[in-house]
């Protein structure tokens, strides 16, 4: 990330808002269709430059302890120590190194992704921000939509189980989508 000597009112600080914003993912279960999963427990700051937004930043966390596949006994497997292991490694965290202009409102933001106590460049395609706007009780907001695809082995999570017919049990790439909200600090 570039290190600006811009002055602090070319800069605007938004807090995510957990409320309004979610985390999901993807991936490929018996090689024949996709299982979607989601967590809560977001939080993240932006710090947006207003002139420049290759200056801009992002910093963001999701608590991994908060996994939803809409079925228990999956949620508790993902919890356990064959993938997120949340006991020793509790968040997935997100910081940039990057932020490049890809069109009127789209960018690609790379950083360093931490999960399951590895760290990895990872690039997010960014669609966002919003213009701003005033919600009912006088805050600023804000909204933007990032995608990206990690392969899970990349940081560690390896468990799989072989299938009968050929094939696996868990595909490698997994997709993640996030839609947030930020309130100006």
């Amino acid at each position: 990330m570039k290190t600006s000597l811009a002055s602090p009112a070319a800069l605007t600080t938004w807090k995510l808002d957990p409320a309004h914003s979610a985390a999901e993912f993807k991936v490929k279960h018996m090689m024949i269709s996709n299982v979607k999963g989601s967590f809560s427990g977001l939080t993240g700051v932006l710090t947006e430059h207003q002139t420049d937004s290759t200056l801009s930043s992002v910093e963001a966390s999701i608590d991994l302890a908060t996994v939803n596949t809409g079925d228990a006994q999956r949620d508790g497997h993902l919890k356990s120590a064959d993938f997120f292991d949340v006991e020793k490694y509790p968040a997935m965290t997100f910081k940039s190194t990057e932020v490049k202009h890809k069109g009127e409102v789209e960018y690609a933001v790379t950083g360093e992704l931490t999960l399951h106590g590895v760290t990895r460049p990872v690039t997010f395609a960014v669609e966002g921000p919003s213009a701003p706007g005033k919600d009912p009780w006088g805050n600023t907001r804000i909204g933007l939509s990032a995608t990206a695809k990690i392969n899970r082995k990349d940081f560690g999570l390896a468990w799989n189980s072989a299938l009968e017919t050929g094939g696996v049990l868990v595909g490698e790439d997994v997709a993640i989508t996030l839609d947030v909200q930020f309130i100006k600090a």
